[in-house]
Formats: C-alpha cells, sequence, structure tokens
C-alpha cells in the first residue's frame, strides 16, 4: 500500500484522464482549423494561435504532475490559503492588470498573458467543499448558508468590477452543490422569478409588469384571507404590504440597473436574443455568422480543413468562444453531437466518482467541478447557435487560450486526485 502511494498515477480514474485527453486532443484541431492561414506550419511558435495552443497544451503535462503529486490531505488542509491567494491574484488586477477589450482581466508577461479569474473557480470549489465537509457545519442555519454566499460571490463580484460579467455568472453554478448539500429550493425559486420578471420587464415595460404582478398579489392574498376566515385579516397585511414594497423595488430596481448601468451593447443583446431588435450587422454579427456557420455542415460537415466560412474568418474570436462552430461547419451534427456525449461522458463520470466518495470534501468538490464545466457547456453552446447572449464563455478544453486551458486542467486533475486517493487512510 505504501509503494502504491508513492506512486503518482497509482489508482486515477483512467476514464476522465482518456475523455480529457480527447477533448484537448479534438479542440486543437478545431483551433488549427480556424487559426491555420496561408503561412508555413510552425507547431512550436507563438506567431500562431494553433502553435500557441499546442505549446500550452504541452506545458500542462508538468502541471499534471504537479498536481497528482500532492496527496489528497494536501487540498483539503490548504484550500482556505489558495481561496485567499486566487482572490489576491483578482485584487491585484486592479493595480497590474493590462486593459484588453475594456477590462483589466490580465497579467501581462511579455508573450505570455494570465488571467486569474480561470483559475479561481476551481480555488473556489474547494473553498466551498471545505466549508460545507465541516463536520460543525449546519446548512439550514442563514448564518452559516451566509458564510457560503460570501464565498462564492466574493469573487463574482471582484470579477465584475474588472468588468467581465460573463465570467463572473459562472459562479451561479454552485447552486447546484448547494442544493445537492441541502440548500432549500427557495433560493432557486426566488432567483428564476427575478431572471422571468426582469425578462418580461424588457418585454412589456415596467408599468405594465408591476400593475399585473401587483393584481395578481392582491387577488392571491384576498383568496388566502377567504379561505382561511377572519383569524387572518390581521396577520396577512402587513405581508402584503411588505411583498407590494419587495416587489416594486425589485422591479424598479433592475430597471434603473437596466437603463443605466448595463452597457448600449449589453442591451442590444438582450433585445436581439428575445426578438425586439433585428441586427445582423453589428451586435448581432457573431451569433448570426455562427449560425450560418454552424448550419453550413449539414449533417456530416464539410471535412476536416474544409470550412470555407471558417477558412474565411467571418466569425470573430471563432478559436476562442465560438470555436463549437467550426465543429459545426467542418464535422457537421455528428461531429458536434460527438463532442456533447464526450462533455456528458465525462460529467456523468465525475457525478459517479463523486458519489462513491466516503469522504465528504471529494464529494462536494466533485460536484462543484461537474457543475462548472456543466454551466460553461450549456452558456457557451447556447451562445453560439443564438439561444442565450453573448458573454464571453469560453468551451472547456476546446477553447483558445493557456488560462482557460490551465484553468480546467487544475479543476478537473484536482478532483482525479482526491478520487485517487478516496480509499486510503492519510
Amino acid at each position: 500500500m505504501r509503494q502504491e502511494r508513492n506512486n503518482i498515477f497509482a489508482g486515477i480514474d483512467w476514464i476522465l484522464v482518456i475523455l480529457f485527453l480527447i477533448l484537448v486532443g479534438f479542440g486543437w484541431m478545431n483551433i488549427f482549423a480556424a487559426s491555420k492561414g496561408d503561412e508555413d506550419f510552425q507547431l512550436l511558435s507563438f506567431t500562431s494561435k494553433y502553435g500557441k495552443q499546442f505549446i500550452f497544451i504541452s506545458l500542462t503535462i508538468p502541471l499534471i504532475v504537479l498536481i497528482l503529486f500532492f496527496n489528497s490531505k494536501f487540498y483539503e488542509q490548504f484550500a482556505s490559503i489558495f481561496y485567499i491567494i486566487s482572490l489576491i491574484s483578482l485584487l491585484g488586477l486592479f493595480v497590474f492588470g493590462k486593459e484588453i477589450n475594456g477590462a483589466k482581466s490580465w497579467y501581462n508577461f511579455g508573450v505570455l498573458g494570465l488571467q486569474p479569474s480561470e483559475f479561481v473557480k476551481a480555488f473556489t470549489a474547494l473553498a466551498v467543499a471545505k466549508l460545507l465537509s465541516d463536520r460543525q457545519y449546519n446548512f439550514k442555519l442563514i448564518k452559516n448558508q451566509i458564510k457560503a454566499f460570501i464565498i462564492i460571490f466574493t469573487p463574482a463580484v471582484l470579477i465584475t468590477l474588472q468588468p467581465d460579467a460573463g465570467s463572473a455568472i459562472i459562479y451561479l453554478a454552485f447552486f447546484f452543490v448547494l442544493n445537492r448539500e441541502g440548500l432549500t429550493l427557495n433560493y432557486t425559486i426566488i432567483g428564476s422569478l427575478a431572471i422571468l420578471i426582469f425578462i418580461l420587464s424588457i418585454f412589456f415595460g415596467t408599468t405594465w409588469v408591476i400593475s399585473i404582478l401587483l393584481t395578481l398579489i392582491t387577488i392571491g392574498f384576498f383568496y388566502v384571507i377567504y379561505k382561511g376566515g377572519k383569524r387572518f385579516i390581521r396577520f396577512n397585511w402587513h405581508k402584503v404590504l411588505g411583498l407590494y414594497l419587495i416587489v416594486g423595488l425589485f422591479i424598479f430596481g433592475t430597471d434603473f440597473a437596466y437603463k443605466n448601468i448595463f452597457k448600449q451593447h449589453h442591451r442590444d443583446r438582450f433585445e436581439i436574443l428575445l426578438g425586439l431588435k433585428t441586427d445582423t450587422k453589428n451586435i448581432g454579427y457573431n451569433s448570426h455568422q455562427s449560425e450560418l456557420t454552424i448550419s453550413s455542415g449539414g449533417f456530416s460537415g464539410k471535412g476536416f480543413l474544409q470550412g470555407d466560412i471558417t477558412k474565411g474568418d467571418f466569425v470573430p474570436e471563432q478559436h476562442t468562444d465560438y470555436i463549437f462552430c467550426t465543429v459545426g461547419e467542418e464535422w457537421g451534427f455528428l461531429g458536434s453531437s460527438l463532442v456533447i456525449v464526450l462533455f456528458m461522458s465525462m460529467l456523468f463520470r465525475i457525478i459517479y466518482l463523486a458519489d462513491t466518495h466516503t469522504n465528504k470534501f471529494g464529494r462536494i468538490y466533485g460536484y462543484g467541478v461537474a457543475s462548472i464545466l456543466f454551466f460553461h457547456l450549456i452558456v457557451n453552446i447556447g451562445m453560439v447557435i443564438g439561444l442565450l447572449p453573448t458573454v464571453g464563455i469560453p468551451l472547456p478544453f476546446f477553447s483558445y487560450g493557456g488560462s482557460s486551458l490551465w484553468g480546467f486542467t487544475i479543476l478537473l486533475f484536482i478532483f482525479i486526485r482526491l478520487d485517487a486517493h478516496k480509499n486510503y487512510d492519510w
């Protein structure tokens, strides 16, 4: 047993490793297709996107070895320290960060740039697992729920202030973890209703929405009073007034935020998505071209390096956030389906392994990994096919970028290490 413990590859789940390698390899092929021009093939060069990505992929090997070198207790014991360091890295951006596309999200190291938000997700998942796995932690207490929310939303707020709202919304994925660990569904229901009210306000305007909602609330309370008898009258009126106030403030608050805090291009994206505007040349250009690119691939695709729309560079940032449309054009419905099947296989495998953990920390961290990957998958593909607004979220292991690739590699392989040691009594 001691000899097995000294072998860093002992007990690791090779199914997850193989799925990781397939996704990274297939992702690189599509980055190559999206970024290959007429220049000579240069695999180990920073002058081409595919060359840089190949170097990033090569550097994941020592990163994986480093992650597997430490035993599972190391990640549990130092989870809080990793989390604090990650928050410091986000704060440092406001002083030392390089502004790209209007956001201070990067540290610049010459030819290499690092985006801390891609790494913070893994360390937040460790911190959440550390908190919830504490034997004295009672999730039913409001104060303990607030602790979890603070851990989750502190990095989200710092990322939003960069501003990078797309990366910040990923932290909503942790609600899957919290619900799995016993958080009441009331938060999810309230959040869903808030989103619905926000969308209805855009569609119909504040006045109509607030009038309809307050009327429905009034009818509902009168119905409760009628069914409950006179004893409910004195008890319910303060609740009616309180609910009126909360709903009114929320609607006017979201309306103010939408019109005064959201930038015009953010409002345009929402309105295009909801069908209130048509724009295929400016704000809606990326989504429109992406949809055309995917649909042009048909059932089996045009073939590797045969995508004429991809070659024509009609989709901006196709090698990053819109990499999935390259899959759609060159590999068709079959290739796109295969990518989704590979991702879903990875997610189900992670959840299955997490459920077999006797250690609560490893189980909760596994749920965090699955939730983050699932959220990225849904939002990215939804964005590319026009079901969601463009928010700048990469496709895990696929999209171009060293920070993205290394961040997801750290996220996954920490879980693989925890899983490998789940039967050891350290």
